[in-house]
């Protein structure tokens, strides 16, 4: 279970100012549940990801992976988590096998456990044909697909994919889309961020809409259709977004 309450993330301005990129966000997160981290692009979806795996410390709020608090308990919450940054380079020189051997050693599993999740997850990846090859050789979407598993090959309760099918293959991206709904059927917590409505629509248990840092909105898609009576995702983002602007306006007026 992830658990997020009031955070915030603010970076130092060259003029001295600061930029809040998390502006007191909120949510939560359930065991096998899929929940959608939905924005436009510098919406504050990948900054809220890296709070939550201990790259980043908030500037205020706090947020607990499995219980254990991000700051207080930063081993526990990384033993609990799988995290698929959206940037993370691969060793080129290693053979895919040797790659994820590599990472399921850093995280003391002995060779017939990382062998037996190898094979798992070669197989719901599609993968099989390509374990021996060097990654240097290897396209975007088997290069994606080695990063997924290289992120939870310790078969971590929680599970966040920062925009996970980004420049995909649409064979691919079906691909991996599958993968993460067989983890939510496996009782794990997963956490995904994109800004394609379509993705989300398909995909999520519960919607977490941020603009500019701040929740928009938080639902089911049902729940999100009749709160603006829109039916189209695209529509019910606009939405939100067009009242928070206003809402912003009016502040400013009484101001």
């Amino acid at each position: 279970m992830i658990s997020v309450t009031n955070l915030v993330k603010e970076f130092p301005k060259k003029d001295g100012t600061v930029f809040r990129a998390v502006d007191e966000l909120s949510f939560e997160a359930k065991d096998a549940e899929i929940v959608c981290l939905l924005g436009v692009n510098g919406a504050g979806k990948t900054t809220t990801m890296r709070i939550l795996s201990t790259v980043f410390k908030p500037s205020a709020g706090s947020a607990n992976i499995q219980g254990w608090d991000i700051l207080n308990n930063p081993e526990k919450v990384r033993e609990n988590l799988g995290f698929l940054s959206g940037d993370t380079g691969l060793y080129n020189r290693l053979r895919v096998h040797e790659f994820i051997r590599y990472f399921g050693r850093l995280y003391s599993l002995n060779d017939a456990e990382i062998t037996q999740r190898m094979d798992e997850m070669a197989e719901l990846l599609d993968m099989k044909s390509f374990m021996d090859k060097k990654i240097e050789f290897l396209s975007t979407g088997m290069k994606q697909k080695v990063s997924i598993v290289r992120s939870i090959i310790h078969d971590p309760p929680v599970m966040i994919f920062d925009e996970p099918t980004a420049g995909l293959d649409i064979l691919t991206a079906r691909n991996i889309v599958a993968f993460i709904r067989s983890c939510k059927a496996r009782g794990k917590c997963v956490l995904f961020s994109t800004h394609i409505m379509r993705e989300a629509e398909r995909l999520a248990d519960r919607i977490v809409m941020i603009h500019q840092g701040k929740l928009l909105a938080n639902g089911s898609l049902e729940e999100l259709r009749d709160a603006t009576g829109q039916s189209d995702l695209d529509d019910i983002f606009v939405h939100f977004v067009n009242e928070t602007i206003g809402e912003i306006e009016v502040q400013a007026h009484e101001f």
